[in-house]
């Protein structure tokens, strides 16, 4: 019969879990926490505390926290006028186009907050936003010269002969 932290383990698609139901299991079939160790290639010391949560709450306890990561540097009126100032300039009728560098000038400038240009990205996704983006309009575009353009036959239409374009 196979234990429930050995079906746990199989089933787990988080590597991590996986290890620590492992951890488990070899424990209740008798191995010590240096054995277990070894053979999971993890420190001893997480073994302990793995085995201690088990013993003392149960399976559920060896289920992960949510991993938060530093919290921003900005306040939430902060983040509002940062939200509002990228909405405003990236859909400018001249081509509004955004880049994390003026972005990262913008909080420095209004708020004395240094970033790093790999954090603009995450804030970004934070506020929702996507870096990857297209321009809205070209700031040299010209609808007069495009519709112009668009009138213009380039002898591909079916009303031309083979025998016009030659000429």
């Amino acid at each position: 019969m196979i234990s429930k932290t050995r079906q746990l383990a199989r089933s787990a698609k988080n590597s991590r879990m996986r290890n620590r139901y492992l951890a488990v299991s070899h424990f209740v079939d008798g191995k010590s926490r240096t054995e277990i160790a070894k053979y999971l290639k993890v420190a001893r010391g997480s073994v302990n505390i793995w085995v201690h949560k088990y013993l003392n709450e149960g399976i559920d306890a060896l289920n992960e926290g949510r991993h938060t990561g530093r919290p921003t540097k900005l306040s939430a009126k902060q983040l509002e006028q940062l939200s509002s100032f990228i909405k405003e300039n990236s859909t400018l009728a001249n081509g509004g186009r955004l880049q994390a560098k003026d972005i990262q000038s913008y909080i420095t400038e209004h708020f004395s907050v240094e970033y790093e240009m790999s954090n603009i990205y995450l804030l970004l996704h934070h506020l929702n936003f996507s870096w990857i983006n297209s321009l809205s309009m070209h700031p040299k575009q010209d609808e007069s010269a495009q519709a112009l353009f668009k009138k213009l036959l380039d002898g591909n239409e079916p009303s031309h002969s083979m025998e016009d374009t030659v000429r």
